[in-house]
């Protein structure tokens, strides 16, 4: 597997280091931030001969000329009138093999229907001031606690620029800078042609850290976000409801969740609720930790930075939020349709998740492909025991103009042993436009068990 990855100058083999061992940014690499080399977060702004574009952060918001309307609005698309420079297929994907990760060629070779729309690639948006100023002092500042499981930094920016170790890196996109959301999302599990279970869910996350008028000398060692989620549908799961609470500390501060049972009437907490759980918005299919490929306690794998390289990646995947495009546009037996997705090259950074000894977990290995310039992790492949593929993870990323950060976007989740995938984020035909940051209207009160009970009614 580790053949095919190219690390870049950035990555001297001394990054490769066990994950027990913690060290801060070098002065060197901190007065490097922000100028001529680094963007403020730590992406290298140049680009190369594989096609990665140059950064330029020309935009700060919506971009010129494009129409947005503001909050609660559809995102127009900035690269409408683009066409692809080439489309990855089953026939020519070995000309292309370098820049693919093991997932994406397993679902080539799989599917001879699956296609990669490849465009120019596009570093255009920007991270605001504040956020730059966060990140630097980061940089000097930000470290590890309790064996990797918790957490002192500045909120709302990346915590690490230039990550040393596997735990780092994780932390940077388990604990992003996300903003809040409020969003009906649709998903749909395809098991083959005419056989869909669709689910619907109300989804709110409230991460009031990474506000910019939250305290920046406050280190982060308290809440990073809560969350709130009500099934709509499938219809014999409809009125449950969970509320979540995460903290940046695992080991001190583990999650709790509470759940609403409309068939008792009753809330009950949760003794676990994560990992390799079943996650009721797949009806099962995905677990709980896959969501956004991962989330919450890093505690029982093992991290490893492999590499950084470049890559074809989703990315600026305004399209595929049209609401002009129906799910029956992005759905087919086997695989998500991708005519209307957006790939780019992009460098990002190779993270390998290996299962500890003794731990539990239906993933023996999973490996992370994390974009250097939003942090967020945007593929992802897991192993069973056997070290065979099992599952190919997706996400497709786009800039908010009104939160002005990249965000998770559609997401897909393929079974390569049964064809089965889960299509997850769908807006498209939904009631309503997700609203995000202090537009989505949250406050404390709504992450409570009895406002899980009222909300379940």
């Amino acid at each position: 597997m580790k053949k095919w990855i190219t690390c870049s100058v950035a990555i001297a083999a001394g990054l490769v280091v066990s994950s027990a061992a913690f060290a801060k940014s070098t002065p060197e690499e901190i007065a490097k931030l922000g100028g001529k080399d680094y963007t403020c977060t730590g992406a290298e702004r140049a680009g190369n001969e594989d096609g990665v574009a140059e950064y330029t952060g020309k935009w700060l918001g919506a971009p010129t000329g494009v129409a947005y309307s503001g909050t609660g609005d559809p995102y127009p698309n900035p690269y409408a009138n683009e066409k692809p420079l080439y489309i990855v297929t089953q026939k020519n994907m070995a000309q292309y093999a370098k820049y693919l990760n093991p997932g994406m060629q397993a679902l080539l070779k799989k599917y001879p229907t699956y296609t990669i729309p490849v465009y120019p690639s596009r570093r255009d948006f920007r991270q605001p001031d504040w956020i730059c100023d966060r990140a630097k002092l980061n940089a000097k500042e930000a470290e590890l606690t309790d064996g990797g499981l918790g957490l002192k930094a500045h909120r709302g920016a990346v915590f690490f620029p230039f990550p040393k170790t596997g735990l780092e890196l994780a932390s940077n996109f388990i604990w992003p800078a996300r903003t809040s959301e409020q969003a009906i999302y649709d998903v749909a599990v395809v098991y083959g042609p005419n056989k869909i279970t669709w689910g619907r869910q109300n989804y709110r996350i409230y991460a009031p850290s990474n506000y910019e008028d939250a305290l920046p000398t406050t280190t982060v060692d308290n809440l990073f976000a809560n969350a709130n989620v009500t099934i709509m549908l499938p219809l014999r799961d409809a009125g449950t409801n969970f509320v979540t609470t995460d903290g940046y500390n695992s080991k001190t501060q583990p999650r709790v969740t509470f759940g609403y049972d409309p068939g008792t009437r009753r809330v009950r907490q949760f003794p676990a609720f994560g990992f390799d759980s079943p996650d009721p918005a797949t009806s099962g299919f995905r677990t709980v930790d896959e969501d956004r490929l991962f989330n919450g306690s890093t505690e029982r794998y093992d991290w490893k930075i492999v590499g950084k390289k470049s890559m074809i990646i989703p990315y600026n995947a305004y399209a595929l939020d049209d609401p002009k495009i129906k799910y029956s546009q992005l759905i087919m037996p086997g695989h998500m349709n991708n005519e209307h997705a957006r790939f780019e090259m992009h460098r990002v950074w190779i993270l390998e998740a290996t299962l500890k000894p003794n731990f539990r977990h239906k993933y023996a290995r999973r490996t992370f492909y994390i974009d250097e310039d939003s942090w967020q992790a945007v593929a992802a492949e897991n192993y069973d025991s056997r070290g065979q593929l099992w599952r190919v993870g997706m996400v497709h990323l786009k800039y908010l103009y009104d939160a002005k950060v990249y965000f998770t976007r559609v997401s897909t989740y393929n079974d390569m042993t049964n064809g089965t995938y889960a299509i997850d984020r769908l807006i498209n035909e939904a009631p309503q436009t997700p609203k995000y940051g202090k537009a989505a209207g949250l406050t404390p009160s709504m992450f409570t068990p009895d406002y899980a009970r009222r909300m379940g009614r």
